[in-house]
C-alpha cells in the first residue's frame, strides 16, 4: 500500500486495478521491465566500486575495457526495459480509460431520468472526461512509479548494505520522516483533489450554460455577470491548485533537506569509517552512488501521492455512478406489438424535493387508435404524464396498464419498442439525415424505407435540396437545419418506427405558421390507427381529439371532447378563449 493511503482509499485504488487485470500481459511485460530497470540501478553503483579501486586505485590494466563495455551494456539492457516498462503501463492505462469510459456511457443510459433532473449533464460529462484522465494517471503512471522506484529504492538499500552496514543503518534513521511526511501529504491531496474535481464540474457547467445563452447573454447585456460567475469558478479552481502544488512542493522541500541531512550522516560515518580502514575509496564512491540514485526516487514517490489521491478521488466519482441503482427492469412478459390501450389509475407522483404532487389522483383510458389530448397550464404535470407511458419515471402510487397488463410486467426494451416520441425539443446527432432517421433499432432500414418515411413526414422537398441528400450530415443536433426541418426529421423517424402507440409532446408548439402546417400535414398521416397523445399548447390543434383531458395542478379537472369542454364553461373554455383572443389580438 503507497503511504498515506488510507483503507477505504486502498479499497477503492484495488477496484481501479481490476480494471487493468484483463491486461496482464502487459502488465507482466511491464513488471518485467521494473524489475530489469531497479536491478539496472543497482547493477551500477556496484560496478562503482571496482571502477574506483581497480581503476584508480590499483591501477589494474584488465579493467580498463571490460568496466567501460559493462556500463554500456547494462545501459541497453535498462533502455530496452524502460521502453517495456513505458510502453506497456501507458498501453493498459489508456485501455483502462477507454473501458472506463465505455461502461460509464452505457450505465448513463441504464439510469433513471430522475438522476438527469438532478444532476446537470456538463457534470456528468465532466466525469466522463475529466475523471477518467486522472484515473489513467493513478492506474498507469503512478503505479510504474510506486513499483520502480520502490524495488529501485529497496536494491540500492541492499547495494548499500554490500558495502557497509553501519553507513547505511546510519542512513536509514530518516526514512521513518520521509514515510510521514508521504502519508501526510498524501491524506491533504485527497481533500483538495475531491474540490478540485467538483469544481471543474461546475466550471463546465456554467460555460456549456453561457455559451449555449450567448445570444441571450448579449441582448441582455450579461456578459459581466456571466465572465464574473466563470471567474469566481476559475479563481477557486486555481487555489486549489495552487495548495496542491503548495503541498507538492514543501514535501519535496522536506523531503530533500531530509535526503542532504543523511548525506551528512553518510559522509561523517563514512569518514569514520575510513580512518579506521574498514571502508575502501571504492566502496564509499558506491555508497555516494546509491545514495545519490535514491534521491530522485524518493522525491518521485512523494510526489506522485498527489496523481494516486487524484486518481482515488476520481474513481470515487466514477464508481459512484457505477454503482448507482439502473432502471428497474423486472418484468418479464415479452411484447411483439400492443393493441395500444392505455390505462391510468388513480396514478400519483411526487419528484424528490417538491412538497407539491406532479401527479395526483389521475385515472383515464385511451382506447386503441384514439387521440387523447392533454392540455393545461405550464407546470400542470402534462409532460410528466406522458413520461411514465415509456418508464422514463416510476409512479409512486397507482397503476398505469397497457393492454389491461401493468407497464412493469412488461420488458422495458419491449415496452419501449410500442412507443414514438416526437417532442418540441428535437434531439437529432451529428450525422447523416438517413442515419437519424433510421436510428437505433431501426438502423437497418432499407434506403427505399427510409425514402418512404422522408416522404410520408414532407421531408423529402427539403431533403433532395441538401448537398448529399440522404448523405448530408446535419451538424450536433441538426444545426444546419431550421427547426421546422428538424421537426419532420422526427416525424419521419416515427413513420419508420411504426409503434402502435405515438406520444406528440406540444410539437408544433415552437414553429411558425408554415412549418406547422407542414408537421401538422405530417402528422395528420402519422397519427391514424395508433393510439395517440398530445400535449398541446395551441388548443385548436386538439378540436379533433377523441378526448381532452385537462390538468391542473397535476389532477385531471375535466374530460372529455373539445366540443363537450367549452359547452362546459369550465378551465378548457377559459384558455381556449383567453388564445383566441390572442390569436385575434395578433
Amino acid at each position: 500500500m503507497s503511504p498515506g493511503v488510507s483503507a477505504d482509499g486502498w479499497r477503492i485504488y484495488r477496484r481501479l486495478l481490476g480494471y487493468a487485470g484483463r491486461y496482464w500481459y502487459l502488465l507482466l511485460a511491464a513488471a518485467i521491465g521494473m524489475v530489469v530497470e531497479a536491478a539496472a540501478a543497482g547493477a551500477f553503483t556496484l560496478l562503482m566500486r571496482p571502477m574506483v579501486d581497480e581503476a584508480f586505485v590499483a591501477r589494474n590494466p584488465e579493467v580498463r575495457l571490460a568496466l567501460p563495455l559493462s556500463v554500456l551494456g547494462l545501459f541497453i539492457i535498462r533502455g530496452l526495459a524502460t521502453f517495456a516498462t513505458d510502453y506497456g503501463m501507458a498501453r493498459a492505462g489508456r485501455s483502462v480509460v477507454r473501458d472506463l469510459r465505455e461502461a460509464l456511457l452505457l450505465k448513463y443510459l441504464r439510469l433513471p431520468s430522475a438522476r438527469f433532473d438532478a444532476e446537470p449533464v456538463p457534470a456528468l460529462v465532466s466525469r466522463l472526461n475529466y475523471d477518467t484522465e486522472q484515473v489513467s494517471q493513478a492506474s498507469a503512471e503512478a503505479l510504474k512509479v510506486i513499483i520502480t522506484d520502490t524495488l529501485t529504492i529497496a536494491i540500492l538499500i541492499a547495494v548499500m548494505l554490500s558495502q557497509s552496514v553501519r553507513v547505511t543503518l546510519a542512513m536509514i534513521v530518516v526514512v521513518p520522516l520521509i514515510v510521514a511526511i508521504s502519508g501526510y501529504v498524501s491524506r491533504r491531496y485527497r481533500r483538495i483533489n475531491l474540490g478540485i474535481q467538483d469544481g471543474v464540474a461546475q466550471m463546465a457547467q456554467s460555460a456549456e450554460q453561457t455559451l449555449a445563452a450567448q445570444q441571450e447573454v448579449k441582448v441582455y447585456g450579461g456578459q459581466a455577470e456571466e465572465a464574473s460567475r466563470y471567474s469566481a469558478l476559475a479563481n477557486r479552481n486555481l487555489y486549489l491548485n495552487i495548495k496542491v502544488e503548495t503541498t507538492r512542493a514543501a514535501a519535496s522541500s522536506v523531503v530533500q533537506f531530509l535526503a542532504a541531512l543523511a548525506l551528512a550522516v553518510i559522509l561523517f560515518v563514512a569518514g569514520r569509517e575510513a580512518i579506521k580502514g574498514r571502508m575502501t575509496a571504492g566502496q564509499f564512491v558506491s555508497l555516494m552512488t546509491a545514495m545519490m540514485a535514491l534521491l530522485p526516487s524518493l522525491k518521485r514517490i512523494t510526489n506522485v501521492q498527489s496523481a494516486i489521491q487524484r486518481g482515488i478521488a476520481a474513481s470515487e466519482r466514477l464508481f459512484s455512478v457505477l454503482d448507482a441503482p439502473e432502471e428497474r427492469d423486472t418484468g418479464s412478459r415479452p411484447l411483439a406489438r400492443a393493441r395500444g390501450e392505455i390505462e391510468f389509475r388513480d396514478v400519483r407522483l411526487n419528484y424528490p424535493g417538491q412538497q407539491r404532487p406532479a401527479l395526483d389522483g389521475v385515472s383515464f383510458i385511451a382506447r386503441p387508435g384514439t387521440v387523447t389530448a392533454v392540455v393545461g397550464r405550464s407546470g400542470s404535470g402534462k409532460s410528466t404524464l406522458v413520461r411514465l407511458i415509456p418508464r422514463f419515471y416510476e409512479p409512486d402510487a397507482g397503476q398505469i396498464l397497457l393492454d389491461g397488463v401493468p407497464l412493469q410486467e412488461y420488458r422495458l426494451a419491449d415496452l419501449r419498442r410500442q412507443i414514438a416520441l416526437v417532442g418540441q425539443k428535437v434531439m437529432l446527432f451529428d450525422d447523416t439525415v438517413a442515419a437519424n432517421i433510421a436510428y437505433g433499432a431501426q438502423s437497418q432500414a432499407t434506403p427505399e424505407a427510409i425514402r418512404r418515411a422522408a416522404e410520408a413526414a414532407n421531408a423529402l422537398e427539403f431533403i433532395e435540396r441538401l448537398p448529399q441528400g440522404f448523405d448530408t450530415r446535419i451538424g450536433e443536433n441538426g444545426a444546419l437545419l431550421s427547426g421546422g426541418q428538424r421537426q419532420r426529421l422526427a416525424i419521419a423517424r416515427a413513420f419508420l418506427k411504426d409503434a402502435p402507440i405515438l406520444i406528440l409532446d406540444e410539437a408544433t408548439a415552437a414553429l411558425d405558421s408554415e412549418s406547422e402546417r407542414l408537421v401538422q400535414d405530417a402528422l395528420a398521416h402519422l397519427i391514424p390507427d395508433r393510439t395517440t397523445l398530445v400535449i398541446a399548447h395551441r388548443l385548436s390543434t386538439v378540436e379533433h381529439a377523441d378526448q381532452v383531458l385537462v390538468l391542473d395542478q397535476g389532477r385531471i379537472v375535466e374530460q372529455g371532447t373539445h366540443a363537450e369542454l367549452l359547452a362546459r364553461d369550465g378551465l378548457y373554455s377559459h384558455l381556449y378563449r383567453l388564445q383566441f383572443r390572442e390569436t385575434e389580438g395578433a
